[in-house]
């Protein structure tokens, strides 16, 4: 996408601009150890994914884990999200990896979710807003 890595960095983990592309806000400070949770842009306060960063390398490299609130204090039952950001000219290259899926369940959503997402993502960035309709929403096949 046509961006610097610091502007990707800072989309991943700015809860006022996750909330724009992503429907959830991202709230952390972003230290390796802290907890951050994906908390719902509707005003609840609900959080639907938590976890804890493993790695934060600015503006290159993010790694968390994710569960969902109940299973929190469960590790064997949290995945792994890992956001390696390149640069390449001026594209900057975002290139993530969510693994330790519990089942194929898991593994649909996060496999129909995260493109779309990512698609948001790119738009914002590039042109400033997100797409005029959530992705995630299109219909399949």
């Amino acid at each position: 996408m046509a961006s610097t890595p610091e502007k990707v960095w800072d989309a991943l983990t700015d809860a006022d601009l996750t909330a724009v592309y992503w429907g959830h806000s991202n709230v952390s400070d972003w230290r390796p150890g802290s907890r951050w949770e994906h908390v719902r842009t509707d005003g609840s306060g609900i959080a639907d994914v938590v976890g804890t960063v493993v790695e934060s390398e600015r503006p290159t490299r993010l790694v968390t884990t994710w569960a969902a609130p109940e299973h929190e204090r469960e590790p064997d039952r949290h995945s792994r999200v890992t956001f390696d950001i390149r640069p390449h000219a001026d594209i900057v290259k975002l290139t993530v990896t969510h693994e330790d899926l519990g089942d194929e369940d898991e593994l649909r959503a996060v496999s129909s979710g995260r493109p779309a997402v990512l698609s948001n993502l790119k738009s914002l960035i590039e042109t400033g807003s997100p797409l005029p309709q959530e992705p995630r929403l299109v219909p399949g096949r």
